[in-house]
């Protein structure tokens, strides 16, 4: 086996280790205790994750379950007996996501005190679960979302906007559903974990106000009308339960990098910014240890996590990891025994079918054999079709879980070149 080889196998195997510890079934059984004492309970949300977390929700309650519906991404489906499953678009919200968000609202309002309605939000859940406030179009709210994408604006900043265009983010479903009890499971796919930006936070006191979201737009230059009104800053009727995130995964992901002999250390579970520096930044520290051995000796491990930003200035197919991968495979190139792995842990990057990439020391020496220009592709954000035929993708399929982006910095004990 090659030291590439090796190197892949290793940081595929430490990934695993942290999608299995954000397994969202095995959190929702951890934190789902409901007693007796309601009437109906109903079952509603969104995200990458909900099927799963739905699925573990009918194990635990079962026949006592009064109906429920989820938006999903589609693809992202299991086989359900008593929660309705609503595959809808993602990242850009469509009607079949409005319509489905609309049948939500509606369940929420039917409750009444005695009641109980479970909330189910994961990553996705902002685009996934789209209801226009009064005066705003889904084409608008799909304008606006293309354009804080590409511009490069970050979670919390449109998130901000979208509670602001909605009429049922950022607590308002936890108002409809007033007086019945809400109680949210939450896995976390935000820096930083924010109830009030996670999902837009549909069942949590908004901290954002419509002045922060005319000032997002501002900052980006992006001309849109947002009707004049506040959301909730107050809920007495809701409990909001994180039930997963980045740091649980991290911390196994570290667990089994030390198991498979690496010195590891753990950047930050936190890291956001412009994809391409952030991966420079990677790249740097993997080149020092290869040099010097510090921060970490070899073999090392350097872990990470977060979410960072694409400012798109090409036409390219790719995404944030894909990406990432590119840029640091650039600057360890022939640097040494080193592979740099970024994936998604919900399994898709972008509007892609992988998760994400590995880059080694190699890439660039490869690449050119096969006529590559990998300047070329990142100018172009074209990062899929650079590591497709260098069989370098991360294709994992849909998970099941959604705790942000895994990066792996993996140096075997090889001396320097």
């Amino acid at each position: 086996m090659t030291a590439d080889s090796q190197l892949r196998r290793d940081a595929l195997a430490i990934f695993r280790a942290a999608l299995d510890a954000a397994d969202p079934a095995a959190a929702v059984v951890r934190n789902l205790k409901v007693s007796y004492k309601f009437q109906r309970i109903f079952v509603v949300g969104a995200g990458k994750a909900g099927a799963t977390m739905a699925k573990a929700v009918e194990r635990q309650l079962g026949s006592r379950i009064t109906a429920g519906l989820i938006n999903v991404k589609d693809g992202h489906t299991v086989k359900l007996r008593r929660i309705e499953l609503n595959e809808c678009g993602h990242p850009v919200p469509d009607l079949r996501g409005v319509e489905g968000a609309r049948r939500i609202a509606a369940i929420a309002r039917d409750c009444q005190a005695g009641d109980l309605l479970i909330c189910l939000i994961s990553g996705g859940a902002s685009a996934l679960m789209p209801l226009p406030a009064e005066g705003v179009t889904l084409e608008h709210k799909q304008d606006i979302t293309r354009q804080l994408l590409a511009c490069g604006a970050t979670i919390h900043e449109i998130n901000a906007v979208r509670k602001h265009l909605s009429a049922i983010k950022g607590g308002q479903l936890a108002q409809l559903a007033a007086p019945a009890e809400v109680l949210s499971l939450i896995l976390s796919d935000v820096v930083g974990d924010n109830l009030d930006v996670i999902g837009s936070g549909p069942t949590a006191p908004d901290a954002s106000t419509y002045d922060d979201a005319i000032a997002v737009l501002h900052k980006y230059g992006i001309e849109a009308n947002i009707p004049k009104r506040e959301t909730p800053k107050q809920l007495s009727n809701a409990k909001n339960v994180i039930i997963g995130s980045n740091r649980q995964a991290i911390d196994a992901a570290q667990k089994k990098a030390r198991a498979l002999g690496y010195h590891t250390l753990v950047l930050a579970t936190t890291i956001e910014g412009e994809t391409r520096d952030v991966a420079r930044m990677h790249a740097a520290i993997a080149r020092e240890i290869v040099t010097s051995n510090r921060p970490a000796r070899r073999p090392a491990c350097i872990l990470s996590g977060g979410e960072t930003t694409v400012t798109l200035c090409g036409n390219g197919k790719g995404g944030r990891n894909q990406e990432f991968a590119l840029a640091a495979a650039i600057d360890i190139a022939d640097a040494g025994p080193i592979a740099i792995f970024s994936a998604g842990t919900d399994g898709t990057d972008g509007p892609t079918d992988a998760a994400g990439a590995i880059a080694f020391g190699s890439t660039i020496r490869r690449a050119k054999v096969k006529g590559l220009d990998p300047k070329q592709h990142l100018a172009n954000n074209d990062a899929y079709h650079f590591f497709e035929p260098l069989k370098d993708l991360i294709k994992t399929g849909p998970t099941g879980t959604n705790v942000m982006d895994i990066h792996v910095i993996l140096v075997d004990e090889s001396p320097a070149p």
